[in-house]
């Protein structure tokens, strides 16, 4: 079997052969951030910055804009933090429906964890199989990924989270049928 990479492996990675595949080390990235007049703190736009200006690929982008962002002082939220800021203010009403959720997804086995992310909440096993994302004030996506889809009416392949390749859209916990339930079984099963 091969071994996995961790996302902290994949970063050393990146930023070992940053020179080599940018003409910069890490640090000197950082302080062309820095001189660029950007917000560090926007990685999105430290990310477009690099993109469009030095044609940086999206890996080392990342891997600048964090490193730029540490800099000024950011400071990594923990997967905790992550979720909690996703189901604040509008979206505080959400919470019951991503908390049975996680309770249905984490409960398939010790394998499965939650990961951070600012947008959503990836579930990963070997590979993600399943994400959960706050869309609206009145509506969470569940994101699952299928190597072989079911026949269900309850999924969509518009607007994915994560590397879904397909959704359910739920409004409330009582959204979360047994038919629910078995849709994210199967993607934890096709993703082990």
């Amino acid at each position: 079997m091969a071994k996995m990479t961790s996302p902290s492996d994949m970063m050393d990675s990146v930023t070992d052969s940053m020179k080599e595949r940018t003409g910069k080390t890490l640090e000197e990235w950082v302080e062309a951030v820095r001189a660029s007049g950007i917000d560090p703190l926007d990685q999105k736009a430290v990310r477009n910055w690099l993109k469009s200006e030095h044609g940086i690929l999206q890996n080392s982008q990342w891997a600048i804009a964090d490193a730029a962002a540490r800099a000024a002082g950011w400071v990594r939220p923990s997967v905790e933090g992550y979720i909690d800021s996703q189901y604040q203010g509008e979206k505080v009403a959400l919470r019951p429906i991503f908390d049975a959720l996680r309770e249905i997804i984490e409960g398939l086995g010790e394998d499965v964890t939650a990961e951070g992310r600012g947008g959503y909440t990836p579930f990963v096993r070997k590979r993600q199989f399943a994400a959960v994302q706050a869309s609206t004030k009145t509506r969470v996506d569940l994101g699952l990924r299928f190597r072989e889809a079911p026949t269900s009416g309850l999924l969509n392949t518009k607007s994915l989270p994560g590397q879904s390749t397909h959704k359910i859209s739920l409004t409330s916990p009582e959204d979360i049928t047994d038919e629910v339930r078995d849709l994210i079984r199967l993607a934890y099963e096709q993703n082990g």
